[in-house]
């Protein structure tokens, strides 16, 4: 992942501290200088205009997040024997990361719900997500009824619902606990249970 300079870091870090202060719509550039010790006009140098830096800083956490899952150990062969443990052990430190980070977590919720985002969305790249995407491969060859799920539909839920809990969290809505990391993990992957099971072969199903 690429570093920005420090400056630059400065600057995203300043905008998500005041998107999570103002609002998306409210936060202006003179609050994220005032944020980031710098100018203004220091602050254009780095970036064209407020909708780029907000996008910037969509990157910069996603690219975060992403990197999550470049560093769990993943033995595919658990897959099999124990599918929905391999499942909870990837999930957890994702949604650890977001309780860790509360500014970035309040950002990319609100980000991603905002009216701008669908037309983004359209044309983002999300080659950084190459790990998260060989797991998700592993488990669709072993389970081939995963395919039969509306794939879109499926991340859209795990991605939004993760960051969404991980907001309450941060927020004090709910603990930052065991508890509710379970429950949480228990409302995002009731019905899965019932896709992760091998396929009977033919000669199965005849009997």
């Amino acid at each position: 992942m690429p570093v920005p300079d420090d400056t630059k870091t400065r600057i995203i870090s300043a905008t998500m501290k005041a998107v999570r202060q103002y609002g998306l719509e409210g936060v202006r550039v003179q609050n994220v200088s005032k944020l980031a010790e710098i100018s203004p006009g220091a602050l254009y140098r780095y970036f064209d205009s407020k909708e780029q830096l907000l996008i910037e800083c969509f990157i910069y956490i996603d690219m975060q997040a992403a990197a999550v899952f470049d560093h769990l150990k993943f033995n595919p062969l658990t897959v099999l024997t124990d599918p929905m443990g391999t499942v909870k052990s990837l999930w957890l430190p994702y949604f650890r990361f977001w309780v860790a980070h509360p500014d970035e977590t309040v950002f990319y919720h609100r980000f991603r719900d905002s009216a701008f985002f669908p037309e983004y969305d359209k044309t983002r790249e999300v080659d950084y997500f190459d790990s998260f995407v060989g797991i998700v491969r592993v488990f669709r060859r072993a389970f081939p009824g995963l395919v039969r799920m509306n794939q879109s539909l499926l991340w859209l839920h795990v991605l939004t619902s993760t960051v969404l809990y991980a907001k309450y969290v941060v927020e004090g809505t709910l603990p930052d606990n065991q508890e509710t990391e379970d429950t949480v993990f228990k409302l995002l992957t009731t019905g899965l249970s019932g896709y992760l099971k091998p396929e009977k072969t033919k000669k199965e199903k005849r009997r």
